[in-house]
């Protein structure tokens, strides 16, 4: 059994510790609620954006936004992963880069090369790893999204996607369902989902159409890159709110185990200090009769 000393050095340094993960959980319950209120405030511009843009997907207009325009040939690949700069939130990262790579494993299989960009230090470290051409990246984002960081690295694989050297995009993220649960999603961001509308029927879905003012091209490309910016800062948005509550319920856990850790060390210590003074007395005892 280890001596009076350790034991009580070990308490201490798990005492610490356990008021690190205290801290944290509190700064992590503060940042969440401000997340939580940011993530919600897209969503209803991110659903609406959605529908506008598959409105206009099932129209007949005069010009075809190449982001409408399916490939007969997927040859390339490119995924958006968004994962967090820090760690210690539990499984919320991990869950997602798994997901990911089933995701890159199914489409190398069916003959195509993936490439990605990186939103997160998590996300960049794992692509490396991976050996994955990385074709931009941005860590470091911060507690607050703002969309004129992110247009830079997103642009990158919209250009190459007009261009014709990726074939589709989809988006890699953590989406915030409760404060206990956040699901990791790879959901398709191009070419546009022709999935026909909730709630729409065949007939309804197919009878939109516009009138253009000033002109088609410019309304569409404008519309285009507004659907892809809007899906990216949700995606953030969502996963800096999944952070937030995934650190703060396993900083939660931390704290609580440490507690047990110390009830189980003290038990110990106890133990050990009664084993020692029933020595002692045996000892005095034993010399008395003696002498």
């Amino acid at each position: 059994m280890a001596g009076s000393k350790e034991i009580r050095i070990k308490i201490k340094s798990v005492q610490n510790t356990r008021k690190i993960t205290k801290a944290m959980e509190m700064v992590a319950a503060s940042k969440m609620r401000k997340a939580q209120e940011r993530m919600r405030a897209t969503r209803p511009y991110g659903d609406k954006i959605r529908k506008v843009a598959s409105h206009l997907a099932q129209a007949h207009p005069e010009y075809r936004h190449p982001f409408l325009v399916r490939r007969e040939q997927v040859q390339n690949v490119g995924v958006v992963v968004v994962t967090s700069d820090k760690g210690l939130c539990g499984g919320l990262n991990t869950n997602l880069l798994r997901l990911v790579t089933q995701s890159m494993k199914q489409w190398e299989d069916g003959g195509a090369r993936p490439q990605a960009v990186a939103i997160g230090n998590k996300g960049l470290g794992f692509l490396q790893r991976m050996g994955v051409p990385v074709v931009s990246q941005l860590v470091y984002l911060g507690d607050t999204p703002h969309l004129e960081r992110l247009i830079g690295p997103l642009k990158v694989m919209l250009d190459l996607y007009v261009e014709g050297k990726v074939d589709a995009v989809y988006l890699a993220y953590n989406r915030f369902v409760n404060t206990m649960k956040q699901e990791p999603v790879v959901e398709a961001l191009l070419p546009l989902p022709n999935k026909l509308l909730e709630g729409e029927t065949r007939q309804e879905a197919a009878a939109w159409d516009y009138i253009y003012e000033p002109d088609p091209r410019i309304v569409v490309d404008e519309l285009m890159v507004r659907y892809a910016e809007a899906l990216i800062y949700q995606a953030v948005a969502e996963n800096i709110a999944s952070e937030q509550s995934a650190r703060m319920v396993a900083m939660k856990a931390a704290s609580d185990n440490a507690g047990n850790v110390i009830d189980e060390l003290q038990l110990i210590y106890n133990k050990s200090r009664q084993a020692a003074i029933t020595k002692e007395l045996s000892e005095i005892v034993g010399g008395a009769a003696a002498v």
